[in-house]
């Protein structure tokens, strides 16, 4: 019994160091240019170890991709207060996502950069389509509990995405210099007040900085 425990946390540690290698050879040659020797000889594993997990190249960016959306989901849900009201919850996951991004830039850079191939572009689609998901189930409370304007949730949805994914964009490519905490309460703002027509009322903390 112990020696197949260990062998399952041998075998995940080999899994994480395949897809810590891939990511970061992703990122640096693109996808298409990394063969799967390269990811082996860079996680120094057994190219034949990599069959063992991964049939394919596309499997094993899909399992990095899963991955990551489940801890982004992991982030804004341990930053929501399951007490406070849907928007309240809406602002604290968009603060919590522009703050994953940043700590995940490499990451998401290479989204930016594979987006457009078809190959990836589903698996790719399928991680925003979950997050649009959790949205507008957050923005069909608000409205229910008469916190936001009738309309279509999936429209507001969209609206909360494209804030934080534009916003973090711009922090990714330099072309907006502010620390990320600041980044991430004003990204809180922007959404509430586009949601709700009016500002939103400050966070606490080191967001505060960002009002002064």
């Amino acid at each position: 019994m112990v020696d197949d425990r260990r062998h399952t946390e041998q075998g995940n540690e080999r899994k994480q160091q395949l897809l810590e290698a891939a990511e970061r050879l992703f990122t640096e040659k693109g996808y298409g240019a990394t063969r799967i020797s390269d990811i082996c000889a860079a996680a120094g594993v057994a190219k034949g170890l990599f069959y063992w997990y991964f049939p394919t190249k596309e499997s094993l960016f899909a399992e990095l991709v899963r991955t990551m959306r489940l801890n982004l989901r992991r982030a804004q849900a341990g930053a929501m207060d399951a007490t406070a009201d849907p928007v309240t919850r809406i602002r604290q996951g968009a603060e919590a996502s522009v703050r994953f991004m940043a700590e995940h830039q490499t990451y998401f850079a290479l989204l930016d950069v594979e987006r457009t191939d078809d190959a990836l572009s589903s698996v790719m689609r399928e991680g925003s389509d979950v997050y649009a998901s959790d949205v507008r189930r957050l923005i069909e409370a608000a409205q229910h509990n008469g916190l936001l304007p009738d309309g279509d949730p999936s429209f507001y949805a969209i609206g909360v995405l494209g804030s934080v994914s534009s916003f973090s964009h711009a922090h990714r490519s330099g072309r907006l210099i502010i620390p990320i905490d600041d980044l991430a309460a004003l990204v809180g703002h922007w959404v509430v007040q586009a949601l709700t027509g009016r500002a939103a009322t400050p966070a606490t903390g080191r967001g505060e900085s960002s009002q002064r």
